[in-house]
């Protein structure tokens, strides 16, 4: 292959070389058809110009793909470029993929491409997916994509989960299957786990599949054996959250759990984070040191479950986000101090994002009037689904008290709270018959207009 230096481009290629812009990698211009490609001695021209016509290449990124790549003979490339394109992958789609992977355009059509596309399509991949997919890992086309797909139908995977597998991580496609993977599957199913449930957990955390099994799985397991103090309590564990037997077990997992020992935390408790949240145990000891000395410092009784509620919910914001969502508050009026009291009533409350904390007190104070001290008292209504609970409910209390149905010293924050079929039992059903529109407003398909009286608070 001929050096950069050294390519021979014909003289339309030339010119157009002296016209492009530095730093453009595609070419702008509308692809031609192949009649239209330059006739040329040189397989390397050949490649540049099928590159830059064909795959909307620009001169410079052509130059350089060449340099993997020669063409000969434009029927199979052409192919490829057709194959790609019946499966729902747009021009743009495909520039990527032979951007990143220029020898896909001479990989065999019949014996690999065109089989692992039409399985890939069986999965549920078309078009975007397809892409998406495609785009973390160029080579699974070229890869052995049937008998990776097979290993894991004929364990119970459902097409959708290893869709869903395979869609975070492409590369399980070049693995071998029964060499790699069925050890682990193996291993799951000595601590009890049934092939629903393996098939479930690996594909929500395919990674496991490619952990090491005598060097990281088997000893994390070990660990979890000897803190949680039974397999059933393991089994639990892992089945929450399987990411747990990728820890660093030595250097995060045992120091953060001697960091919650050493504030007098019950062993019974620290199960519980176990239990709740595991991932807050897996977080950088510094920071989870910080974070225990920090609900210390608010005043949590370390014997009482709120302290690990606590601790997973601060666990879950960096720094910064803890600090965004303060003033998210702050922005409603609300003092450090009820900040404060509010996270101690319901930790929880942290834990929900910065943008939903400001559209659900924006609602409670712009649409239902309510005061800002009222919500930091009640910080449980902040963890509602605004648009799923709180808005059709309020709806509802709309419509019937434009009837003069309920009164209007009705506690929006008890009913709030209200379990769903206690709802439906004292405002729906109830009135359905001479309200028909409560279903419909319930099911959040009637605007909320604002309630007539501003209701009682608490």
């Amino acid at each position: 292959m001929l050096r950069l230096t050294s390519v021979k481009l014909p003289q339309r290629l030339r010119h157009r070389a002296s016209t492009i812009c530095q730093g453009h990698l595609f070419s702008t211009s509308p692809l031609k058809p192949i009649s239209e490609l330059p006739i040329s001695m040189d397989p390397e021209s050949l490649t540049v110009s099928f590159l830059r016509n064909s795959c909307g290449f620009s001169l410079e990124l052509a130059i350089s793909a060449s340099k993997k790549l020669n063409i000969e003979n434009i029927e199979g490339p052409n192919s490829v470029l057709d194959l790609l394109k019946t499966h729902g992958l747009k021009q743009n789609h495909i520039r990527y993929l032979i951007s990143s992977r220029p020898l896909l355009l001479l990989a065999d059509l019949g014996n690999t491409l065109k089989p692992n596309m039409e399985l890939f399509k069986s999965l549920g991949f078309c078009g975007a997916s397809l892409f998406e997919m495609l785009s973390k890992y160029p080579a699974v086309l070229e890869s052995d994509g049937y008998t990776a797909v097979e290993f894991f139908r004929a364990r119970g995977f459902s097409d959708k989960q290893i869709k869903t597998l395979t869609m975070k991580r492409p590369a399980l496609y070049m693995y071998n299957a029964n060499k790699i993977f069925k050890p682990k599957l193996e291993f799951f199913k000595s601590l009890g786990f049934s092939d629903l449930e393996i098939a479930e957990v690996l594909s929500a955390a395919p990674t496991v599949l490619e952990t090491s099994l005598e060097k990281q799985i088997i000893p994390c397991v070990q660990e979890l054996r000897r803190i949680l103090g039974t397999d059933e309590n393991v089994f639990k564990v892992i089945k929450g959250y399987c990411p747990v037997i990728r820890s660093n077990v030595e250097h995060t997992l045992q120091p953060n759990i001697a960091t919650l020992i050493s504030h007098g935390v019950p062993q019974s408790l620290v199960l519980k984070v176990f239990f709740i949240r595991p991932s807050s145990l897996l977080i950088c000891g510094n920071r989870f040191s910080e974070i225990v000395s920090e609900i210390m410092k608010l005043g949590f009784d370390p014997n009482c479950l709120k302290f690990v509620v606590a601790i997973i919910s601060m666990s879950q914001n960096s720094k910064t986000m803890w600090e965004q969502k303060v003033e998210a508050f702050r922005s409603f009026g609300l003092s450090d101090d009820e900040i404060c009291s509010a996270f101690k009533r319901q930790p929880r409350c942290m834990t929900v994002s910065e943008k939903n904390i400001k559209k659900t007190m924006g609602f409670f104070v712009n649409k239902l009037k309510m005061k800002p001290s009222k919500i930091s008292k009640n910080p449980n209504i902040l963890w509602l689904s605004l648009e799923k609970r709180i808005i059709p409910r309020c709806s509802v209390l709309q419509l019937l008290m434009l009837k003069g149905l309920i009164k209007e010293d009705t506690s929006i924050v008890y009913i709030l709270k209200m379990t769903e079929k206690e709802f439906m039992e004292k405002f729906v059903s109830k009135y359905q018959n001479e309200v028909p529109d409560v279903v419909k407003a319930n099911q959040g398909k009637i605007e909320f207009q604002g309630l007539p009286v501003a209701p009682m608070e608490t």
